[in-house]
């Protein structure tokens, strides 16, 4: 018996690549929300197109199930992992696997923030998130964004142009200060400024209390400013308690080789939670490579997990981006054109291009700019044992 614990896109993914090679072993799979199937990266332009919750939905759990010949569990927490015997445990019952996979995704980093409000900081991971977060909206209301990354700059655009008061906050100075350099990211400023965006940067939240008109949150340069919701977007940190608290090896990730086998026997994980070569592959491209290389390995067929330059888009259509980040290397970004259509490659100290950025028009380089990276260089030594 094959057992995926999660029911995103990664666990999903899997699940339909395998079953295009084994039609006939038994498949479970775990989910602590209901289980249905949605494509993540919607969630932050689905304001803007009129879409609530239930309209992102593209198969309940139950079809699901059937799709893919499967005994679906949603809402349900699994409280541990018996590795050595071989089950996942739910409270006092025990799943059985022959090999298992985990697909657990990543969490929201939370910010440290004083005030008696901060419990009311909200963050959109999931489906059932986004639901809450729209009940919280009313029409023409002010929402302050915690982190101008890509998931925060994706939101400004989508609630601005659906119609909300928006400011963004970051401890840069620059939106996207991660994946491109200055002159782009101000290029991106710009353009979400002329759909009504305003600007914190250059400073952090410190405190979020309840005022009469709503929220307050006090900056650490001693501003402050009044709105009704703060969303944070400022990142997300694997999820590990649960194969940590099993003893299997983790760093910032849940540790995996190329084959995507773990420390445990029999025990694989992939997407978001995993660590790989020493870091993390988040996003979807990654994702897709993973489960394409994880399906056959599982049916009986070894296969490496390869990873080609991964191009992410970044969903702002006031000023279109494409980030491909480079390693954490010493090098140099080249920047060329006019903002907003700028193109910015990053050299290595050799002179090799390791990563670049697009911005506006430029956009359109990103298929003759990826050929030219390297494949991502991945260490094929098994993880050792704990």
């Amino acid at each position: 018996m094959l057992v995926i614990l999660g029911s995103g896109h990664a666990g999903y993914s899997l699940a339909r690549e395998w079953r295009k090679l084994d039609a006939a072993t038994p498949l479970t799979i775990v989910t602590r929300d209901d289980g249905a199937s949605y494509y993540k990266p919607d969630l932050s332009k689905a304001f803007a197109a009129g879409k609530d919750a239930a309209a992102l939905i593209k198969a309940d759990a139950a079809a699901m199930a059937q799709e893919l010949n499967a005994k679906v569990l949603p809402f349900t927490e699994v409280t541990g992992l018996d590795v050595e015997g071989k089950a996942v445990l739910v409270g006092e019952r025990r799943i059985p696997f022959t090999q298992l996979v985990l697909a657990l995704g990543a969490s929201p980093i939370r910010l440290p923030l004083g005030g008696e409000a901060a419990d009311q900081v909200q963050s959109v991971n999931d489906r059932l998130d986004y639901a809450r977060l729209r009940e919280r909206l009313t029409p023409g209301c002010r929402v302050l964004i915690l982190g101008a990354g890509l998931i925060g700059c994706e939101f400004a655009n989508d609630l601005a142009a659906a119609g909300f008061g928006v400011t963004v906050n970051d401890v840069a100075e620059w939106p996207l200060a991660r994946f491109v350099p200055e002159v782009q990211g101000r290029a991106l400023e710009d353009a979400l400024r002329g759909i009504g965006v305003d600007w914190r940067l250059g400073t952090s939240a410190a405190s979020v209390d309840a005022s009469p008109g709503g929220i307050t949150v006090r900056f650490a340069d001693g501003s402050a400013l009044e709105t009704e919701v703060v969303l944070s977007a400022v990142g997300l940190r694997p999820q590990t308690e649960l194969a940590r608290t099993a003893g299997i090896v983790c760093g910032t990730g849940i540790v995996v080789d190329v084959h995507l086998r773990t420390s445990a026997p029999d025990v694989y994980a992939l997407g978001d939670c995993v660590e790989l070569g020493g870091r993390s592959l988040p996003f979807i491209l990654p994702i897709g490579h993973a489960a394409r290389a994880l399906a056959p390995t599982l049916a009986g067929t070894p296969t490496a997990a390869k990873f080609p330059a991964m191009p992410t888009p970044v969903k702002t259509p006031v000023c279109p981006a494409v980030v491909c980040p480079p390693p954490p290397i010493d090098g140099r970004w080249e920047v060329t054109g006019d903002a907003p259509d700028l193109e910015a490659v990053f050299f290595d100290a050799s002179g090799a291009p390791r990563g670049f950025a697009l911005t506006g028009k430029a956009t359109a380089r990103r298929g003759a700019l990826g050929t030219l990276l390297p494949a991502l260089e991945l260490p094929e030594a098994p993880v050792p044992s704990p």
